[in-house]
C-alpha cells in the first residue's frame, strides 16, 4: 500500500533542493532527486520494494509537476504574440511538456534507486509508530 505522506514530502524535497540547485545545473537537480527519493524510501520504510516504490512515485511526481509548469508557463507567454505567437507557444509548450515527461522518467527511476536504499537502511513495519492500534 502506498504511503502518500512519505510521496508528498520526498517530492517537497525534490522540489525545494531542485529550486535551490538550480545554482548548479545538472548535478543540482540530481542531487535533488537521489536525495528527494531516499527521503520517500525512508520515511516510507519496508525494505527494498517499498522504498523503491515510493521513491519512484516522488521522482515522477517532481518531473510530471514541474513540466506541466513550465510548458504551462511557455504556452501562456506565447499568447502576448497574437493568434499566430499562441499558436507558436501552445506547441512549444507542448513540445516541452513532451520532454519533461522523458526527464521525469529519468528523475523518477534515479529517486527509486535512492528510495530503495532508504527502504533498506528503514526494513521495519511500513506503518508510522502513531498508526498502530
Amino acid at each position: 500500500m502506498t504511503d502518500w505522506r512519505s510521496v508528498i514530502v520526498g517530492f517537497l524535497v525534490i522540489t525545494v533542493l531542485g529550486i535551490v540547485g538550480l545554482t548548479l545545473p545538472g548535478v543540482g537537480q540530481l542531487a535533488a532527486g537521489l536525495i528527494g527519493g531516499f527521503v520517500a524510501g525512508y520515511l516510507a520504510g519496508g525494505g527494498l520494494g517499498s522504498g523503491f516504490w515510493h521513491g519512484l512515485l516522488a521522482g515522477a511526481l517532481g518531473g510530471i509537476v514541474g513540466g506541466a509548469l513550465l510548458a504551462l508557463v511557455v504556452g501562456v507567454a506565447g499568447f502576448a504574440g497574437g493568434p499566430v505567437g499562441g499558436a507558436l507557444g501552445g506547441l512549444a509548450g507542448a513540445g516541452i511538456f513532451l520532454g519533461a515527461l522523458a526527464i521525469s522518467l529519468v528523475m523518477a527511476l534515479e529517486s527509486a534507486v535512492a528510495g530503495a536504499v532508504g527502504g533498506l537502511l528503514n526494513s521495519g513495519p511500513s506503518e508510522p509508530a502513531g498508526r498502530r492500534y
